[in-house]
């Protein structure tokens, strides 16, 4: 039962995160699945992606009914991480448990100084096809091999790359998050069966439900704000886990 509780006020505050922020809270869901709920790095992973895809295509929908996602475009953008989303899921399985929690804390740490200091992306001139094809391709390999949505990535890449609107380019993220992560799930079909679909399941659940209060959150706190908080947070958790690999 108290694995039960961890896993509802776990996935409720990632949710929270994501609603507020439109990216970047599912890092913490590795972190939360390996040093709250007892999973292995490979099995935190995989069970990431089940719970970012699942939360993504939520907010995806009710992105898709404000009119804020670039369909074509975010297709286009998706389409070139599908193999480096699988083939990056494939290989994570088969990595030792430091290799995988080191990069996973690199990448976090990497997500709480983007929201330090936020990017001022702006529209290009014209649009690079091959350089929209490797940030696609980037983007893809980190959600395969992490498990994480990449939002934090995502969205200054449609900005700055494709020179989509800020709000078109969070909505749009979502679609290329849910097509990677479900790439990267393809190339796990055999770590299933180490999963605990009894954790992942309310897991998920509270995280999609979380999300919905976090949007309301956003309008009675400062984005600043709700950044500064989440990246502090995200900076301790990054720099825990090192030590712990570390020790």
């Amino acid at each position: 039962m108290t694995v039960l509780v961890l896993a509802l006020i776990a996935g409720a505050v990632i949710g929270l995160a994501l609603g507020a922020l439109g990216g970047g809270g599912s890092v913490l869901a590795v972190p939360a699945l390996i040093y709250l709920l007892g999973f292995t790095p490979a099995a935190a992973t995989t069970a990431s992606l089940i719970i970012v895809t699942a939360t993504s295509v939520t907010a995806l929908y009710a992105h898709t009914r404000d009119g804020n996602v670039a369909w074509k475009t975010g297709a286009l953008f998706a389409a070139a991480g599908i193999v480096p989303a699988f083939l990056a899921g494939a290989v994570a399985g088969s990595l030792p448990e430091a290799v995988l929690t080191s990069a996973f804390a690199v990448i976090a740490a990497l997500a709480a100084l983007r929201m330090l200091r936020p990017s001022a992306s702006e529209p290009p001139d014209r649009i690079r096809p091959g350089k929209a094809a490797g940030a696609g391709a980037g983007l893809g390999a980190v959600t395969g091999f992490l498990g994480v949505g990449g939002g934090f990535l995502a969205v200054p890449a449609l900005v700055s790359v494709l020179g989509l609107a800020m709000q078109r380019a969070v909505g749009t993220s979502l679609l290329v998050i849910t097509v990677n992560s479900l790439a990267a799930l393809a190339a796990r079909t055999g770590a299933g069966g180490g999963l605990h679909w009894e954790i992942i399941g309310p897991f998920t659940g509270a995280a999609i439900l979380g999300a919905w209060d976090g949007k309301r959150l956003a309008t009675k706190v400062s984005g600043t704000t709700l950044q500064k908080i989440f990246a502090g947070v995200l900076l301790a958790v990054a720099a825990f886990m090192l030590v712990d690999v570390i020790v």
